[in-house]
């Protein structure tokens, strides 16, 4: 096939091209966050959060397998929290670095209802304008 062919580096579709570590966490910066001890409880989720001055508004997620046991459940609940706040980045007024930790509430609740929830919990930590 010309241009690459099936395997080549061609962009099939119309499809966004995504951009590497967009608002991902990295993990080196986790135990930088958790040692701040600044966390705010939603229904579905809680925030741990550190406003340093290399914070780049970036989240990673956490899901405990004693929240919920099937693989299957906890990619669900990251990818829910990871939408969520792809959703309500753009409400952060300051630079800060989250990380989410789901709780038992989140199996089964939309995304919108997630996201809902992020922006409740966000306003409450003092993170939005």
């Amino acid at each position: 096939m010309p241009g690459g062919g099936m395997f080549g580096s061609e962009q099939i579709g119309g499809g966004p091209v995504r951009t590497v570590g967009g608002c991902r966490l990295e993990s080196s910066k986790y135990k930088g966050v958790f040692a701040e001890s600044k966390k705010v409880y939603g229904r579905t989720l809680l925030i741990w959060f550190a406003g340093n001055s290399d914070a780049g508004r970036k989240a990673g997620v956490v899901v405990s397998k004693r929240v919920f046991r099937r693989a299957v459940d906890r990619n669900r609940a990251k990818r829910l929290m990871r939408e969520a706040f792809r959703a309500k980045r753009h409400l952060l007024s300051v630079d800060a670095d989250l990380i989410m930790v789901a709780r038992k509430g989140i199996g089964g609740r939309s995304c919108a209802e997630v996201a809902l929830d992020l922006e409740v919990v966000l306003r409450r930590a003092g993170l939005t304008s």
